[in-house]
């Protein structure tokens, strides 16, 4: 695993294609792995998850959540960061939807604050996110990734969308106006984010942005943008045996057809709805295997090596984030599916997968290790050759809460539908 980024190394990832992902914890020694450690469990039942908030509170500060943790307890040497912390409020959205809006159990106005703060838009700044803050409080960089910027629009525009009270909606949508065009790029200087992946998290918030506000000018125009970018890049790249948009499979894919399924719904458009799940299907396939009692498998894309044209396939590093991804990008093809039969497309197959990819962090995956520690309710930064990354830092520990989340949150629109699937008596 690689080493916790520095700014140096984050102005490198803005240089394409693909960009690097950043690393989701602190390197694990062989004494942070699981020979070391009794508490790691084998394979967990895979039973219905309880939505677990302790681990996810215990990196949380007055000034946001930490992006790492040494074991479980937050690591203040690498401070925060704009990516973490806008996870963190599409959690608490989330879980105000299903549970209610109460600060002291997550704070929505903290997180917000967080995102908000990072906007740089002081005397010659460009109107762009800073990422990364040391514990310090002081900004590390004055512009950050292209990813950093997707994601803070992303939850800027769900903010607006599903915000609890009209004090957190209207200054997400203040924000949301102030950096939207330079981050899609229709500024009158600015040519915007230019990642895929930047594109697609952006997508996803003005997709929500326009559900609340659906006679904004400039977020219909930067919904036919963004979808036009990514289906135009996926046509030019795919085949019919590689329908993928680059020569290499990398991070957060899932994204990628999931933000095309979204353009799509939102547009009344066939031909971005058609694409997302051609390309969704493959990725599922590339990371399906079969156990030896028949039943289904997530095998995860490494981060050490990927998944490449050539026939490359990199076993491990398996993360936390493509679990989540997929569960949320499968839930969302299933929605679509249930809600436009005109699609056919079976919804069953996709909630089938979805639960496939959360028992992956269950301890249904290539070595058969849950990375879900239950004693802290939080998740372990990845899965090894050797054992699990035991550190449970921001983005793991986020990415099992909100693919709980999303789980409970597809339950309660469709009642026992994925939930049949589980162990649960």
């Amino acid at each position: 695993m690689s080493t916790p980024p520095t700014p140096e190394s984050s102005a490198r990832a803005a240089a394409q294609p693909p960009p690097e992902p950043r690393a989701t914890g602190v390197d694990a020694t062989p004494d942070q792995r699981h020979e070391a450690d009794p508490g790691v469990a084998p394979p967990l039942p895979l039973r219905w998850p309880d939505i677990e908030l302790r681990q996810t509170r215990r990196l949380t500060d007055d000034t946001g959540i930490f992006q790492h943790a040494l074991f479980a307890t937050p690591d203040p040497n690498h401070g925060y960061c704009i990516d973490d912390n806008a996870r963190a409020l599409i959690a608490a959205l989330r879980y105000a939807r299903l549970r209610g809006h109460d600060e002291s159990t997550l704070s929505l106005h903290r997180y917000l604050m967080f995102v908000t703060h990072a906007f740089n838009d002081g005397e010659g700044a460009i109107g762009k996110f800073r990422n990364f803050m040391g514990y310090d409080r002081r900004w590390l960089e004055a512009v950050g990734s292209d990813d950093s910027q997707g994601r803070a629009l992303w939850a800027l525009g769900l903010t607006v969308a599903e915000a609890p009270t009209p004090n957190l909606r209207d200054l997400a949508a203040l924000m949301y106006e102030r950096a939207m065009p330079g981050v899609v790029g229709l500024g009158d200087d600015d040519e915007g984010v230019g990642h895929l992946r930047s594109w697609a998290f952006a997508l996803l918030g003005v997709e929500a942005f326009l559900r609340a506000r659906p006679d904004h000018a400039a977020s219909r125009d930067a919904l036919a943008h963004l979808a036009e970018l990514l289906l135009d890049r996926w046509q030019a790249h795919q085949t019919d045996d590689w329908p993928w948009w680059e020569d290499v499979v990398t991070y957060d894919n899932a994204k990628l057809p999931h933000a095309l399924l979204t353009a799509g719904h939102a547009l009344g458009e066939a031909q971005y709805t058609d694409a997302g799940f051609v390309s969704l299907r493959w990725l599922i396939e590339q990371q399906t295997e079969t156990n030896d009692d028949g039943t289904a498998r997530l095998t995860v894309i490494g981060n050490d090596g990927w998944l490449r044209r050539d026939g490359g396939r990199a076993r491990f590093d398996q993360q936390p984030l493509e679990a989540y991804a997929l569960v949320d990008a499968c839930l969302d093809a299933a929605r679509l599916a249930r809600q436009h039969p005109d699609l056919n497309e079976d919804p069953g197959m996709f909630e089938r997968h979805a639960w496939t990819c959360f028992t992956w962090f269950l301890g249904n995956n290539d070595s058969r290790l849950g990375l879900v520690d239950r004693r802290t309710g939080g998740c372990r930064d990845g899965l090894h050759a050797d054992g699990v990354n035991r550190n449970q830092g921001a983005e793991s520990t986020l990415a099992y809460l909100i693919a709980v989340l999303e789980l409970h949150r597809y339950d309660a629109e469709s009642p026992n539908t994925v939930r049949r699937l589980t162990d649960d008596d």
